[in-house]
């Protein structure tokens, strides 16, 4: 394939010293060579970007809402072409490939819907005599140049649950985005700019995590929103100064089936839940929690269904499986699962790769000090445990340095409830896999899971900043 890009600075199309292979990880073959931003292009970005702020903190929000609504028919039009380079470059099974570009249209058109209800409010302040007569106004205001920052598994809409609430607010954007996955991005700014974007509203640069770095601890940022490893993450928020910060750092995520449910249909939503694009996915989920009465027929049926897999190449209709991103982490997902298998558990399906494809496995007795446990392994492997008292598992779900999102599977409303207060985690997903989610919903998670919230409403809140004008009421 053909393929070129070319960093996007200023709606210009800049070529620099440098350039990144970007390579298919299902065969390792060269699909594109693209352009590397320097230091000197992420200034020139930042540049343009707070020119762009002027413009787009004073755009009535009608145009806005207009602009971000035609990026979501330029992306429904193109959703082929999206698709098929989305499969390319992250190895994501067409399928969900597909599933991915007709979520980033809902997001797009939920924060076209988002930048006409910025609302404000007015405040009666007259609560003590020294106030007089006076009222408060209130509105939110945009921050300025929002850097986003964003890895490869998602690299179409979780670029834009960053940049669109951010235009939304009247921001600007520089984006980074993962260097394995950048075409996605660049594409998108091309869509945007088909859209009517001004200027240097999004500047989409790919570069190193060192050059981007700049962007941390300059003053001129209003706010990063990074997505990515915790240990990046965090040491970005340790460094970012004065500027608001959002993050949001994977997890590990966990389900309990309870006796009452049914069976079938709980064991075919966590194979979904597991392994949907090699378990690549931030709320993949990983330990299952299966209570002991159940425990296994439970585990018989999940197995023969994971055994039941398709797997191969993501350019298929029917693959699930496909590639994970790198042999790197062919290699540490397997260093993971022989470790677990070392301190006792037992491989009930796959432990083995062919290429850059892990099989789907199963394991369980795992201890809880594994890697595959307490870690999150980000690859197609789930492990089982059973318990015999709910108050019990939830302090197994709890026993984690993640929470991001948590299921259960339970017909008592009780003890749904009750996993609703005492988990652990920014959402609890009831008779549904942790997995799930709708991008409307405010998306994020507490401990090393991150910190700050998604989803367009709530991003736009994180994106903006709150002001009060005092008013002295003389009629």
């Amino acid at each position: 394939m053909n393929l070129e890009g070319r960093v996007l600075i200023g709606n210009v199309w800049k070529e620099t010293n440098q350039k990144i292979e970007v390579k298919n990880p299902f065969n390792n073959e060269i699909i594109a060579e693209c352009f590397y931003g320097r230091k000197s292009e992420i200034e020139a970005a930042l540049k343009e970007a707070l020119k762009a702020f002027k413009i787009m903190r004073a755009m009535p929000s009608f145009k806005r809402a207009e602009i971000l609504k035609r990026t979501a028919e330029i992306i429904a039009e193109k959703k082929e072409d999206f698709a098929q380079l989305i499969s390319l470059e992250a190895g994501k099974p067409i399928s969900a490939a597909k599933a991915e570009v007709d979520r980033t249209v809902i997001t797009f058109s939920l924060a076209s819907e988002e930048a006409t209800r910025i609302y404000g409010e007015v405040l009666p302040l007259d609560i003590s005599a020294a106030s007089g007569n006076r009222i408060g106004i209130i509105r939110r205001f945009p921050l300025g140049v929002i850097a986003s920052i964003t890895p490869f598994n998602f690299p179409l809409n979780l670029v834009a649950h960053k940049v669109a609430p951010a235009l939304a607010a009247g921001n600007s954007v520089v984006h980074k985005p993962s260097s394995s996955t950048p075409l996605t991005s660049l594409k998108l700014g091309q869509a945007m700019i088909e859209a009517g974007m001004p200027e240097g509203a999004v500047n989409v640069v790919p570069c190193s995590g060192s050059n981007a770095d700049s962007m941390v601890v300059d003053e001129r940022i209003g706010m990063i929103s990074f997505t990515g490893s915790p240990e990046v993450g965090w040491g970005i928020k340790s460094r970012s100064g004065r500027k608001k910060v959002a993050l949001e750092l994977g997890g590990n995520a966990a389900v309990v089936i309870e006796p009452d449910s049914d069976i079938e249909a709980a064991a075919e939503r966590c194979v979904a839940g597991g392994y949907a694009y090699s378990g690549q996915v931030c709320i993949s989920l990983q330990r299952i929690y299966v209570h002991e009465k159940i425990y296994n027929q439970f585990k018989n049926v999940f197995v023969e269904k994971v055994k039941e897999i398709k797997i191969g190449d993501p350019a298929l209709q029917d693959t699930v499986v496909g590639p994970l991103i790198t042999e790197e982490e062919v290699k540490r997902v397997g260093d993971w699962v022989l470790e677990a298998a070392d301190m006792g558990g037992k491989i009930l399906a796959g432990g083995t790769w062919e290429g850059n494809i892990y099989m789907p496995t199963v394991l369980e007795e795992v201890p809880k000090h594994a890697r595959c446990v307490k870690d999150e392994i980000f690859g197609p492997v789930t492990v089982l445990s059973h318990y015999s008292d709910f108050d019990e598992v939830i302090d197994k779900v709890n026993d984690s340095v993640y929470g991001l999102q948590a299921g259960v599977f339970t017909q008592d409303i009780g003890k749904a409830l009750k996993a609703f207060n005492r988990i652990e985690a920014g959402g609890v997903v009831i008779n549904e896999v942790p997995t799930f989610r709708v991008d409307n919903f405010p998306y994020g998670g507490i401990k090393n899971s991150g910190f700050g919230r998604e989803g367009l409403k709530y991003a736009v809140e994180e994106m903006t900043e709150i002001k009060i004008m005092v008013v002295d009421n003389l009629i």
